[in-house]
């Protein structure tokens, strides 16, 4: 399926140009639109027809699902591309940790406490879970709506994650207004379920293992029952079988994506959990496997993952590699150039230099940080590029250094006129001197070694 662009939407908009949606010209709004920065709804010209159109040629690939309410609520699916180099994804993966209702009720409420309270920082972002994955492992629909009623005051949205109705339906009577994830509707319980996801407002998962013929009978089913709000599962082989899950996941979105398959283009969800569920023998060995599942399932359009695993070693890569893949391909990620500072600094305080790629800012940050150094950092503007490519690529030299001395003011904050360049930087060292009138120093090319480097040399 071809990319929708901006001269797709002109060709559908008044072309009066007459500044109502808050741009100069319909070509800019239309622009904006096709790059999702706009809402179809600012044009106030288009008549009733024409925002049918619109809407329908704008309207994403994947459609998007909205689970759980107010600050709860977490989108996802709005995919348009296979590819992540053809446009960025928007959505992020939903992680979510299962949650067995058959857990002492201090056991039940640590973990709880556990799923709520991993997070960590990286390159300026907080990376955190998503959702709690309530399993109804007791078999007990009471007891599965008591551990229901126990998760209306956690900070994550909720699923709900049982194949039997009555258990489900005893849960959504506690919790059903928050819009959980029902999980899930199966050939055999199809008609059950969805007239609970219908009376209680509720996206609902089909899941078909291995067999994604009959899920798309089962979603044409629902939908001809008006039910709209629909998350794939297709099932998540492990062990020797997990080509045929990606096989199943890979398929679903082409089937979305290539060729608009109205009962293909819904979220996937994909449960990396079955791993540890299956064998829970070897911890390192499980939580090794479902961390590379949940990845690779991730890699293959997965836009939600139950997990169990709450290890901080095994969510680490995982967390970072939803990062990565969720920022813009085109566009490097940067930090605000000019001057940083750090610790105590006063007028005799180093001075250190670095470029504004976010990855490079924020572990120099970091090392600085943990190494407790007090000393001021000057970020250069190489549009987002770390310092061997903004040195190859022009962006980093002697006077783009003095053009920032200039302009930051560091030289009236200091009365040193020393400066660190990072030791990737050395053959700079000369040409930066000559162009700011200051002396250079060629520090570690590791940062982590920067405090032990200031330490020793002032």
């Amino acid at each position: 399926m071809a990319k929708v662009t901006a001269m797709d939407v002109y060709k559908l908009l008044p072309q009066t140009n007459c500044g109502d949606c808050g741009e100069a010209s319909c070509m800019a709004f239309a622009t904006k639109l096709s790059e999702k920065k706009a809402d179809l709804i600012l044009c106030t010209e288009l008549d009733d027809k024409s925002f049918k159109k619109l809407d329908n040629l704008l309207v994403p690939a994947v459609k998007e699902i909205l689970i759980g309410k107010d600050d709860k609520a977490k989108i996802i699916g709005g995919d348009e591309v296979l590819y992540r180099y053809e446009e960025s994804y928007y959505n992020q993966t939903l992680f979510a940790i299962d949650l067995p209702d058959d857990l002492e009720e201090s056991e039940f409420n640590e973990r709880i406490k556990t799923i709520e309270n991993i997070e960590f920082e990286r390159t300026g972002e907080l990376l955190k879970l998503d959702a709690i994955a309530l399993r109804n492992k007791s078999e007990d629909p009471s007891k599965f709506a008591e551990a229901a009623k126990k998760l209306k005051s956690s900070k994550y949205p909720v699923f709900l994650v049982t194949l039997d109705p009555i258990a489900m339906q005893k849960a959504l009577e506690v919790i059903g207004g928050d819009r959980s994830l029902m999980y899930a509707a199966t050939k055999d319980n199809l008609f059950e379920m969805a007239e609970l996801a219908k009376e209680y407002d509720c996206p609902l998962t089909v899941f078909s293992p291995g067999d994604i013929e009959k899920m798309k009978d089962l979603v044409f089913t629902l939908r001809s029952n008006g039910i709209d709000d629909i998350v794939l599962d297709p099932g998540t082989l492990t062990g020797e079988a997990i080509g045929d899950t990606l096989d199943n996941f890979v398929m679903s979105r082409r089937l979305a994506i290539e060729d608009k398959d109205e009962d293909f283009r819904f979220p996937l969800l994909g449960v990396p959990a079955l791993v540890r569920l299956n064998n829970e023998d070897d911890e390192v060995k499980n939580g090794t496997m479902e961390a590379t599942i949940a990845s690779t399932l991730m890699n293959k359009y997965a836009d939600v993952l139950i997990l169990k695993g709450t290890d901080i070693w095994e969510l680490i890569p995982i967390l970072t590699l939803r990062q990565s893949l969720y920022t813009d391909p085109r566009k490097p990620q940067a930090v605000d150039p000019g001057i940083y500072e750090f610790g105590d600094v006063n007028e005799n305080s180093p001075v250190l230099l670095t470029t504004n790629f976010a990855l490079t800012y924020y572990t120099v940050e970091g090392d600085l940080k943990s190494g407790n150094a007090s000393t001021y950092l000057l970020v250069l503007d190489t549009i987002g590029k770390a310092v061997d490519v903004a040195i190859a690529g022009g962006q980093f030299d002697g006077k783009a250094v003095a053009d920032l001395v200039k302009k930051c003011g560091i030289e009236d904050k200091v009365k040193t006129r020393k400066m660190i360049i990072p030791g990737l930087a050395a053959p700079l060292s000369g040409e930066i001197e000559d162009e700011t009138g200051w002396d250079v120093m060629v520090g570690p090319r590791d940062s982590s070694a920067v405090p032990d480097f200031i330490d020793e040399k002032f």
